[in-house]
């Protein structure tokens, strides 16, 4: 069984296990929190509002400035099977949970990883996507090195700032150095400038990245860190939120809609054409 499957039926068998224990004697204040719940703004006000960040390939520009990928499938089919219309929100992510939880939108859609410290903040639904992530290398700055030789003071890491391969550097990489940008394309730029040694992303990005730029980048397929779920995160205290997603996103796993997207986005070049260089 894949590490998906294995996820997503851990994540069911402990929602329904949640809906069983719930008490009786909260029936009342569940009605009073549903009355309040964002799905019903959405529904009154007859549009989603998503925010997410711009991350190649879960959200991007295309070649006329039109925003396309993961997300925006995933959004636009939310959004149309709720019978409303969808906002998108490009956020910076290091801001991205703090506008949500200012209302600036009503759910984020952007690949964020599922993480105890994150869920301090906000309620994460199911996964609708599962990914893993691995180092990109400068394939000149790091020749004849061993994984294990990155984690010195001499070599440098660069990353995005907020995001969830940070945590993977400096939980694999501790000695090494570490610089932190506003976006992904600010990273890559220095691993391809040579001013770091390495990244860490998703896979998907990775194996991108390298096709793209084989003369310069290079990565370790058999390493894999941090395999976890993506899912959408709501502000605390809507529990209608949380079971109305997680209804919709049980839906496309079962229908295999999810899975044919992320081969589109993740698995294959189809839509390259389509980005700004």
């Amino acid at each position: 069984m894949s590490i998906k499957h294995k996820m997503f039926g851990a994540v069911i068998a402990a929602g329904a296990a949640l809906g069983l224990t719930l008490p009786a004697t909260a029936q009342t204040a569940t009605q009073a929190l549903s009355s309040e719940s964002v799905i019903e703004r959405i529904k009154e006000d007859g549009v989603i509002r998503i925010g997410l960040s711009l991350f190649v390939p879960w959200s991007m520009r295309d070649v006329n400035g039109d925003l396309i990928g993961y997300e925006l499938d995933v959004g636009r089919k939310l959004a149309d099977d709720m019978g409303v219309e969808v906002e998108f929100v490009p956020t910076a992510w290091d801001g991205i949970i703090p506008a949500l939880l200012a209302g600036n939108f009503d759910v984020i859609i952007s690949g964020m990883s599922v993480t105890t410290q994150r869920n301090l903040t906000v309620n994460f639904t199911d996964p609708y996507a599962f990914t893993g992530m691995t180092v990109l290398l400068n394939t000149e700055m790091t020749e004849g090195m061993e994984l294990d030789e990155l984690n010195d003071p001499s070599i440098t890491f660069a990353a995005r700032r907020g995001a969830t391969p940070v945590e993977v550097i400096m939980d694999e990489f501790p000695d090494a150095e570490l610089l932190l940008f506003d976006e992904d394309g600010a990273a890559l730029q220095e691993v391809l400038n040579n001013n770091a040694h390495a990244t860490v992303t998703q896979i998907s990005t990775v194996n991108r990245n390298a096709r793209e730029f084989p003369d310069v980048l290079s990565t370790r397929p058999d390493v894999v860190y941090s395999p976890r779920g993506q899912a959408f995160a709501v502000r605390k205290g809507d529990p209608d939120a949380i079971f109305f997603f997680n209804t919709w996103i049980a839906q496309q796993w079962r229908t295999g809609w999810l899975e044919e997207r992320q081969q589109y986005w993740f698995e294959s070049d189809e839509w390259e054409d389509q980005v700004m260089q």
